[in-house]
C-alpha cells in the first residue's frame, strides 16, 4: 500500500511530465504560427522586430506558466504585448500584432485571484478598442479596417480566453483529484494502523488473559498436584512462544487466523476454566470466511473469560457464520466491548453483519458473511 509520501512523489513527477507536455504542445503551435504570421504580414525589418518581440514575450509567458511561475513575468509580458499591438495598429500597419497579446492575456486572466470575468472583458475590450483606432491613421475603407483590426482580433482574444478558462478549470479539477487521492491514501494508512493495533490487541490481550488464568491455576495446583501444575506452566511457556511467533507474523503481514485452530484453542481455554463447551457444526465453514470468523471467536472467547461467570458455552458453525452463546452474563445492559465494535466494522466491510444481544443472563454473539458459500 502506498504511503502519502509516495503518492506526493508520484504527483510531483506527474506534474513535471504534464509541465513538459504543456510547454511542448503550446510552443509546437505558438512558434510555427508566429513564423507564418511574420512571413506573410511583415513588410519591413521594423515589423519583423515588432512581431518577434511579441512572440518572445508570449513564449516566455508560456514557459513560466507551465512552471507555475507566471506571476513573476506577467506584468512585463502583458505590457510588452499590449504595446506591440498598439504600435502595430498605429505605426507599422501590422494586423497580426495582436497575436502575442492573445497568448499572454488568456494565460494571466484565469489565474487572477478575483475579478476574472472583469479581466477577460477588459482584455477583449482593449484588443478591440486598439484595433478600432486604425481608421484614424489610414485612408482605407473603415468597415474593412474595423473588421480586420478590431473584430477579428477581439474575437480571437475572446475565444482564447474562453479556452484558457476551461483549461484552468481542468487543472483545478486535476489538483482536487490528486488531493482526494492523497487523502484516500492517508485514510488507508490510518485504517491499516487501526487494523494492526486491533489484531495486536487480539493477540496480546487474549494471551495475557489466558496466562493470568493458567498462572492462577498453577499456583493452586503447585501444592496438591505438582504434575498438573508443571503441565500448566509448560502450556504457558508454549502459549507465550506462539504469541511471539504470531506477533512477528503480524508485523511482517504473514499472520492468518485458522478457525479450526481458534476453535480448538477456545475449547481448551473454556475447559481449563471449568466451562462446559458444546460445538455444533451445521456446515463446513467456507475458507473465505474462516479468518474473519476466527477473529470473532477469539475476541468472544476473551470477553467470556474476562467479563462473564459462564458455566456453559455453545458454539454453532455455519457455512458463512458463527454463533457463540454463553450464560453467566452480568446485568441486563449490554457491556461496552470495544474489540467486538472494531470487528463489527470489519465484518460490515465484507458486507456481513455482527450482532450481540443479552437476555436473562444469556449473551449471544453472531457473525454472518453472506458473500461466503459452502465449500
Amino acid at each position: 500500500m502506498d504511503t502519502p509520501r509516495a503518492v506526493s512523489e508520484r504527483t510531483a513527477a506527474a506534474r513535471g511530465r504534464m509541465r513538459r507536455l504543456n510547454i511542448t504542445t503550446q510552443l509546437a503551435v505558438l512558434v510555427p504560427v508566429a513564423i507564418l504570421l511574420i512571413a506573410f504580414d511583415a513588410r519591413s525589418w521594423w515589423e519583423v522586430v515588432l512581431l518577434v518581440v511579441g512572440t518572445l514575450a508570449s513564449v516566455l509567458a508560456v514557459v513560466r506558466w507551465a512552471h507555475d511561475d507566471l506571476s513573476s513575468v506577467a506584468l512585463l509580458c502583458l505590457a510588452v504585448t499590449a504595446v506591440v499591438w498598439l504600435v502595430g495598429v498605429l505605426v507599422t500597419e501590422s494586423a497580426t500584432a495582436f497575436y502575442g497579446l492573445t497568448i499572454v492575456g488568456p494565460l494571466i486572466v484565469p489565474q487572477l485571484p478575483r475579478l476574472r470575468i472583469a479581466g477577460a472583458v477588459a482584455l477583449v475590450s482593449y484588443v478591440g478598442a486598439v484595433g478600432a483606432l486604425r481608421p484614424l491613421v489610414s485612408d482605407e475603407d473603415t468597415g474593412k479596417l474595423l473588421f480586420q483590426y478590431a473584430l477579428i482580433p477581439a474575437a480571437v482574444a475572446a475565444v482564447t480566453v474562453g479556452f484558457m478558462f476551461a483549461n484552468q478549470a481542468f487543472y483545478v479539477l486535476m489538483d482536487e483529484l490528486e488531493e482526494a487521492r492523497e487523502h484516500e491514501s492517508e485514510l488507508a494508512v490510518a485504517r491499516e494502523r487501526i487494523r494492526f493495533a486491533s489484531e495486536l490487541h487480539d493477540i496480546q490481550g487474549h494471551t495475557l488473559h489466558v496466562v493470568k488464568l493458567k498462572t492462577a491455576l498453577a499456583e493452586k495446583l503447585v501444592r496438591i498436584d505438582a504434575d498438573r501444575a508443571e503441565e500448566e506452566l509448560r502450556e504457558i511457556h508454549t502459549l507465550v512462544g506462539d504469541t511471539i511467533k504470531q506477533t512477528k507474523e503480524l508485523a511482517y503481514a504473514q499472520r492468518r487466523l485458522n478457525l479450526s485452530g481458534e476453535l480448538e484453542n477456545a475449547k481448551n481455554l473454556f475447559e481449563a476454566a471449568g466451562i462446559r463447551v458444546r460445538i455444533v457444526r451445521e456446515a463446513e465453514v467456507d475458507s473465505t470466511a474462516s479468518e474473519l470468523l476466527g477473529q470473532v471467536l477469539r475476541e468472544t472467547t476473551t470477553n467470556i473469560l474476562r467479563h462473564a461467570q459462564a458455566q456453559e458455552v455453545r458454539i454453532t458453525l455455519a457455512a458463512a457464520g458463527i454463533t457463540i452463546v454463553n450464560d453467566g452474563a452480568r446485568g441486563d445492559v449490554l457491556p461496552e466491548l470495544s474489540g467486538l465494535s472494531t470487528l463489527r466494522e470489519r465484518v460490515a466491510g465484507e458486507r456481513g453483519e455482527l450482532t450481540v444481544s443479552q437476555e436473562d443472563g444469556v449473551f449471544t454473539t453472531a457473525a454472518f458473511l453472506p458473500g461466503a458459500g459452502v465449500r
